[in-house]
Order: C-alpha cells, then structure tokens, then sequence
C-alpha cells in the first residue's frame, strides 16, 4: 500500500507527471448538536489528457438523512443500509488518495470530512473554486455547474459520468477535474510546477 502524505509528492513534479485525485462529498444534512456527516464520496483521478478513473460509495451512518439533504441530493436512508462506513473504507481512500494532489471545489468540506480519518495524511489541496475565480474572473457564476457551463465542459461531463447529475459525488468529483485539466490546458501549463496551482 502506498505510503500517504504530502511530503511523497515532490514540488518539482511538472504538471503533466502528476495524478490528480479530484473528490467530493454529499452529507446527511446538518442536525442541531450533532456535526454533519458524509453519505456519499466520489473520486475521479487521473493525469492531464488521460480518461480519468471513477470510483465512488455510499456511506453508512448512524442518523437518518434529513429531508432537506435528501430533496438536495436524492439520497434516500435505504440506499446506505448496506453501505460501507467512512472508516472501512479508508484502505481504498488510500489507493485513490495517497501521494496525489487533492482536488476540490471549495474544499472546505472534503477538508473536514476526510480529517476524521486516522492521521487524514492526504494532500496538498488544489481548490478549482479558488483557481476558477482567479483564472476566470468575468465567469458569470463560480459556482460548479455555472463554471463548467462557461467552459463548455458540461456535455462532457455527461458523457464521462452518465445517468448521474449535479448533487451526485461523484458526478461533482469529475467536474473538479475537468475544471482543473481545462485550466492547465488553456494556460498551457502541462510543463510547469505542480506548485502554480496552489
């Protein structure tokens, strides 16, 4: 298994050396007194220009979904009860995860969700909502929907993950990397630093 941490991945990697681990999470919805919980998590890595790979899995827990998560994401309490929890699943995060940037769209909650893993060694973050209001500052909308519109990367999206839709983990995974790879294509930076992403 691979040995986690951001300190296996080197700053002098170009850009096109490096597998991008692109995740998302959906959550139960927040509950008074009680932190929110993840339900779904979807990965999709790769390199620039290469088919990314997808995995994604529901998520066991210990509270019902509530309604208004669920009107979000359509994720219904039926569908978890066979599901895996975040914890037993942590040896295939490692294969996906470990010694790759992470990528995220306002990372804030894939940061929170994933720090409750032993040691949570993942990392570095690239954060496409960061990138996407920096590179793309006249985009009507930052938010992902509206900023893969802009790009044009919608049907691709779809092609690439069909029969899923925004609110879906994994749909929204894909969508981060798609950002990310556009990006680095339109700024050719395929031969530059990981470290300009950041």
């Amino acid at each position: 298994m691979p040995k986690a941490g951001p300190s296996a991945i080197s700053a002098a990697m170009t850009i096109a050396e490096t597998t991008f681990a692109a995740l998302d999470f959906e959550a139960a919805g927040a509950v008074p007194g009680q932190p929110d919980v993840p339900i779904q998590i979807g990965i999709a890595t790769g390199k620039p220009g290469e088919m990314p790979v997808l995995y994604d899995s529901f998520l066991a827990i210990d509270r019902p979904v509530t309604p208004g998560a669920q009107r979000v994401h359509g994720i219904s309490n039926e569908q978890l009860e066979e599901a895996p929890t975040l914890l037993q699943l942590y040896p295939t995060l490692q294969q996906h995860l470990a010694n790759r940037p992470l990528v995220a769209h306002a990372h804030g909650t894939e940061k929170r969700f994933l720090a409750a893993l032993p040691g949570h060694p993942f990392g570095p973050w690239i954060d496409t909502l960061k990138l996407g209001r920096k590179v793309y500052p006249q985009a009507p909308s930052h938010k992902l929907g509206r900023l893969c519109d802009s790009l044009l990367l919608s049907k691709r999206l779809r092609t690439l993950v069909p029969d899923r839709d925004w609110h879906d983990a994994l749909f929204d995974a894909a969508a981060s990397l798609l950002i990310l790879f556009h990006l680095i294509e339109e700024l050719n930076l395929a031969d530059q630093p990981l470290e300009v992403l950041r």
